[in-house]
């Protein structure tokens, strides 16, 4: 995306998507360390005898993505298959009735997905089913035969016919789960579904949806947040380093004051728009990242894994306040939830050096404070609007610069239906860049965590109501957004809000939080 401002063209340099990755109402791939990689598994086809059970539900997975071949293929059934730790409500039916329309999705969100096949997995699965299915009925027809008067021979006969049956039902049941296993990971890989008004290709294709103020015009050489920050003394990158190493940081004097009024201040603002206040934990299991869709190990990865454990770092509130409601059914009342998560985050900022991201503006650690929603399917297009609303809200509220765009496909995470990015204007960077997002999931999310809801019966059904028949229940949409992200929301105002005397001017709505100061000013020198 590039600006024309006073005949100079300035780029803007947008956060990456944590973690970027490609797969939907539909869904990706888990993994664990000792998992077995498709990737690596002989490309044999099944043999002719088609085989085995279990009831093929659209039970959704989660992902991890892993390098994925473009043409994997069915497995023969002595084949070791990547067993999924767990699975996801993907809705099969549902992909192979609208084939065309994933395929299309898939393509333009360059999804490395391989839709035949699943469908071909899917099919396979049903026909093997339907051959269980056939066995058994057999089987019972053979037990329904023993129960009359036989003679020894022809009952000795029935015997051996019914244990070669189940002998047979045993085999085809042990290729069937085998057969739904690898259906799953292959269906993981898909994608969510994109809103229509998404625009299709990368960065440069985002439409602007919202433009607010304009760049402040200094009649003084600006520094960037970097040089503010040393003339200022409220951070140590070079101790931390030593510390931590690169990319770590000491918050020091007023800045720690700054991002606790930061964060106090957000709190309170969405808290009067109907949020409930968390704090969440920081280490969750990888499974929990997987069902959120993001990816937990790999070369790219994002997240920090801690070795020897299935654990990690959490690199969004998004993914703790997740899983709160994980594998339970919410009553219609409940809904919309809301809360707003303070946590600290982490993030191993894989393949991002450069100029781009000096300072703190792209760092290994941060403080954010998380919105997410968890509504009915069709309030979920609204809550998106509610949410960007509630951001541009803030951030009009401390003079910011900033634009709002509706991201295009390439830059939309597997997870998100739809995504609004806020980007602010950063004079000493001399640039706009990412603060804020606010992503749609649909049902992506909830069918891999297992977030349900029931709908509430009209008065005239609950009259007629079957007792114990409550109806079927329903998948939650779930939402995030970025109310705050401490280090990028720092070099706005320490860089907008400079002044020629080296101070910095404290907005006036955070003055509050830091009990009254108005302006950082240079240390008395000693």
């Amino acid at each position: 995306m590039t600006l024309h401002l006073n005949c100079t063209t300035f780029r803007s340099a947008n956060l990456e998507s944590f973690p970027s990755s490609q797969s939907p109402p539909i869904f990706r791939r888990t993994r664990s360390r000792t998992v077995i990689s498709l990737s690596l598994l002989p490309r044999l086809h099944f043999n002719q005898r088609q085989p085995f059970p279990l009831v093929l539900r659209a039970l959704s997975s989660v992902t991890s993505i892993q390098d994925h071949p473009p043409h994997a293929s069915i497995l023969e059934s002595n084949d070791v298959v990547a067993k999924p730790q767990w699975k996801a409500a993907i809705d099969f039916k549902w992909i192979k009735d609208n084939k065309e329309a994933v395929a299309l999705n898939i393509k333009r969100r360059n999804s490395r997905a391989n839709l035949e096949l699943v469908l071909q997995l899917y099919e396979k699965s049903l026909n093997l089913q339907k051959e269980v299915e056939q066995i058994r009925a057999e089987r019972n027809a053979v037990a329904n035969k023993m129960k009359g008067k036989l003679e020894l021979s022809e009952r000795q006969m029935l015997i051996e016919e019914g244990k070669n049956l189940k002998e047979g039902i045993l085999t085809l049941e042990e290729d069937l789960l085998k057969l739904t296993d690898q259906l799953q990971q292959e269906a993981q890989l898909i994608p969510n579904m994109t809103h229509p008004n998404v625009p299709t290709g990368g960065e440069d294709a985002a439409v602007l949806r919202t433009l607010v103020g304009s760049p402040r015009e200094f009649g003084f050489p600006i520094k960037d947040h970097l040089q503010i920050g040393k003339d200022l003394d409220l951070f140590d990158f070079d101790a931390a380093a030593e510390v931590s190493g690169s990319k770590f940081y000491y918050l020091k004097n007023e800045a720690v004051l700054l991002e606790m009024a930061l964060i106090n201040w957000t709190v309170s603002e969405v808290m009067r728009k109907g949020f409930t206040p968390l704090t969440t934990p920081e280490i969750v299991r990888s499974s929990v990242v997987e069902k959120c869709g993001f990816q937990p190990r790999g070369d790219n990865t994002q997240v920090y894994s801690i070795e020897g454990s299935e654990q990690c770092l959490i690199g969004t509130a998004e993914i703790p306040v997740g899983g709160i409601h994980m594998d339970s059914i919410l009553s219609e009342s409940q809904l919309p939830l809301k809360y707003a998560a303070f946590s600290h985050c982490f993030r191993t900022e894989a393949g991002s050096a450069g100029t781009a991201g000096r300072g703190l503006y792209r760092v290994h650690q941060f403080s954010k404070v998380e919105m997410f929603i968890l509504c009915q399917p069709e309030d979920s297009d609204s809550y998106h609007d509610e949410l960007i609303k509630i951001e541009e809200e803030l951030f009009s509220s401390l003079g910011l610069h900033y634009k709002t765009l509706d991201m295009a496909t390439l830059d939309l995470g597997a997870p998100a239906y739809r995504k609004f990015d806020v980007e602010a204007w950063m004079p000493g960077l001399c640039r706009f860049g990412e603060i804020s997002s606010a992503s749609n999931c649909t049902d992506y999310q909830s069918r891999r965590l297992g977030i349900r809801f029931r709908p509430e019966m009209p008065p005239s059904a609950e009259k007629k109501k079957v007792k114990g028949n409550a109806g079927p229940t329903r998948f939650v949409h779930t939402l995030n957004a970025t109310a705050c992200a401490v280090p990028r929301m720092l070099v706005c105002l320490l860089e907008n809000y400079q002044q020629e005397d080296g101070s910095v001017v404290i907005p006036e709505p955070l003055r509050p939080f830091m009990g009254g100061l108005k302006v950082i000013s240079p240390k008395p020198i000693i």
